[in-house]
């Protein structure tokens, strides 16, 4: 599995039962989310503890589900993230427990030509 910087990750700003697997995931970005589980973007879940999240991302030949367990601490607050998405680097941050809150992105640049 290849995340590119083209990828884009949404975090569901709800607090998710860590027992759902693929299906319920996938029930949960459609219903609640609003987005095809299909799309091949990647969908983010933290549970109540806020110590665990699952990733579920679809390639061209089924789903792929990660999961991390903290051993201590917890992750930033995921609202904050929910709505447009993030970079995957942003989310690799967020996994690493940055506070995405208190960083700052340089402004990207729209360039048409080579000069």
């Amino acid at each position: 599995m290849i995340l590119s910087s083209a990828i884009r990750a949404y975090v569901c700003s709800e607090v998710v039962d860590m027992r759902k697997s693929i299906d319920g995931l996938s029930q949960i970005v459609a219903a609640a989310m609003g987005m095809n589980p299909l799309s091949g973007q990647v969908f983010v879940f933290i549970g109540r503890r806020r110590d665990r999240a699952k990733l579920l991302v679809w390639d061209r030949h089924g789903f792929w589900v990660l999961y991390k367990r903290l051993e201590a601490g917890r992750f930033t607050d995921p609202s904050r993230l929910a709505g447009s998405g993030i970079a995957m680097s942003e989310l690799i941050a967020w996994l690493d427990g940055i506070d995405l809150s208190r960083t700052r992105r340089l402004r990207s640049v729209e360039a048409s030509a080579v000069i």
